[in-house]
């Protein structure tokens, strides 16, 4: 059964919002929470029924701030905003970027600062509890205003209109989902709708996701290059600690300790210090002598990212907003510029990352760097390709990582009659970083395939293994599910079976059993 997440007027952990999003851990709201809203609500009820003009409250919105509205269109006021705003288009975002996004707002509006009642939250947390996920076209956020178009189609779903996607994934309309599931749709009061849709809870959420997958994916990174080391009779003198202290960046420090760890004990290694290589080998090529420093500035990227993503879980964003002492002020804490950067860093990372990789994996296949490989780990070259295809693959994927990693949050295009004329454009990238991120998890993949044949060709097999103990579990993991070297075969399903072990952490796993401690 999935755990539960108490919702407080503190705020949620990345862990939290990920369990919610990915492993569908249900959500209560505290009373503490419950007590905040209530305070704010009554504070905005008592704006509603003042002659002054309040924006969100009594006001048009954007451009429209300057129209007051009267008290019997208020409620229309707020039914118009949400639908006008669920105007996104494309293909559906994924269940867990939506999830994320959903539970993000709901963090906030238990914060007691965006003056929504008590049912509103409630209503989210049921959606999230019964598996509703509402239906959002990936074009239509700007990244400022907060994430209008994808929140109003969350809000949407609470007013039993538009669609959704049930439990079971099947495609039905909002209001048959929630009639099924027992809730009573939400009729929204003043501010409630402007409420629901300015903050940056969809980027925040694919943030917190990628951060996960990379922290995941730097770590399998230096697996897979302690296995083609082994693989090219590389040297392990490089990865010396005293070497990195010298440069003491504490993510290449981390990446060397790794590697170090998945080669000690290894015969591969050690014949190749007293073999013939040991006078014409004096070092090895970048793509192996400088994996610390890569996957280690990686890590750097990835440990400030966290720290961003933190502040953002800290706040509370709306607009207006209202202020532990009873103001309701305007402002501009819904503009991404602060997610959406570190999105864009984060996709330059990972494909630095896949570019190493790749390079990695083609000295294995070619014969004048491979030291004595087979071309292509072929078994009949000639007849056969080997993993020739394997290493295109590789190639357009980091193409388009490479292309992935041009920043969108430099980007801006005016909009709202000019009121909103500068924008961050950090839906857009948080986006693309989960495309890079799947590329990065992909072109890994090939590498541990790859390294896993050519260590097999060297010794035969991993049943005569002469990698270390942490390299050996790993090639025993991998042949469990792919067969050794042999003639030409569909390596697709190869490459795929690889890629879910990555995906599944299944791979570290075996290689931390090995080597007695947890890879960082």
């Amino acid at each position: 059964m999935p755990s539960t997440v108490t919702l407080t007027t503190a705020p949620l952990t990345a862990g939290e919002v990920v369990d919610i999003a990915r492993r569908d851990a249900a959500v209560e709201i505290g009373a503490e929470a419950l007590r905040a809203m209530a305070e704010s609500r009554a504070i905005i009820d008592a704006l509603a029924e003042d002659t002054v003009p309040h924006y969100g409250v009594s006001t048009g919105f954007g451009a429209l701030a300057t129209k007051q509205i009267p008290h019997e269109q208020r409620a229309q006021l707020q039914r118009s905003l949400i639908r006008s705003h669920a105007a996104s288009s494309g293909r559906p975002v994924d269940r867990e970027v939506v999830r994320a996004l959903m539970v993000n707002r709901l963090a906030t509006m238990t914060t007691g600062r965006t003056g929504v009642r008590p049912l509103v939250a409630q209503g989210y947390a049921a959606l999230l509890n019964a598996g509703i996920t509402p239906v959002i076209g990936e074009y239509g956020s700007l990244g400022c205003s907060g994430d209008l178009a994808p929140l109003s189609h969350c809000a949407l779903a609470l007013m039993g209109e538009g669609e959704v996607f049930d439990r079971s994934g099947a495609r039905t309309s909002a209001g048959e989902a929630l009639r099924e599931a027992g809730i009573a749709p939400v009729e929204l009061r003043e501010k409630e709708g402007l409420a629901l849709i300015n903050g940056t809870d969809g980027m925040l959420g694919m943030l917190l996701m990628a951060a996960e997958d990379l922290a995941r994916l730097f770590t399998t990174a230096d697996v897979a290059a302690a296995m083609t080391v082994e693989a090219l009779l590389g040297t392990d003198a490089v990865f010396a600690e005293d070497l990195h202290a010298l440069r003491p960046q504490p993510g290449q420090i981390e990446s060397a300790a790794n590697i170090r760890a998945l080669l000690a004990g290894s015969p591969l290694i050690a014949a190749t210090k007293d073999g013939e290589h040991r006078f014409t080998r004096v070092q090895d090529a970048y793509s192996l002598r400088c994996a610390p420093q890569v996957h280690g500035a990686g890590r750097a990227t990835l440990a400030h990212a966290r720290q961003v993503a933190d502040y953002e879980l800290a706040s509370a964003i709306d607009n207006p907003v209202v202020t532990p002492d009873g103001r309701v002020e305007s402002n501009g804490n819904f503009h991404g510029a602060p997610v959406g950067y570190v999105l864009d860093f984060l996709a330059i990372a990972a494909a630095d990352c896949a570019s190493i990789s790749e390079r990695r994996t083609d000295r294995m296949l070619d014969k004048n760097r491979s030291h004595g490989l087979n071309p292509f780990l072929a078994d009949d070259p000639g007849v056969d390709s080997g993993h020739m295809i394997a290493q295109y693959t590789q190639a357009g994927i980091v193409s388009e990582m490479k292309r992935l990693a041009v920043p969108a949050s430099v980007d801006s295009i005016p909009s709202s009659a000019m009121q909103e004329d500068h924008v961050s454009m950090g839906w857009a990238a948080g986006l693309k970083l989960r495309r890079a991120v799947d590329g990065l998890q992909r072109v890994l993949a090939v590498e541990l395939l790859t390294a896993a044949r050519a260590l097999d060709m060297r010794d035969g097999g991993v049943a005569a293994s002469s990698s270390s103990p942490g390299v050996t579990a790993v090639r025993t993991l991998i042949r469990e599910h792919v067969e050794g070297p042999g003639t030409d075969r569909f390596l697709a399903p190869e490459i795929e079976a690889v890629n879910t072990l990555v995906a599944a952490g299944s791979l570290l796993d075996a290689a931390s059993a090995a080597v007695g401690q947890p890879l960082r």
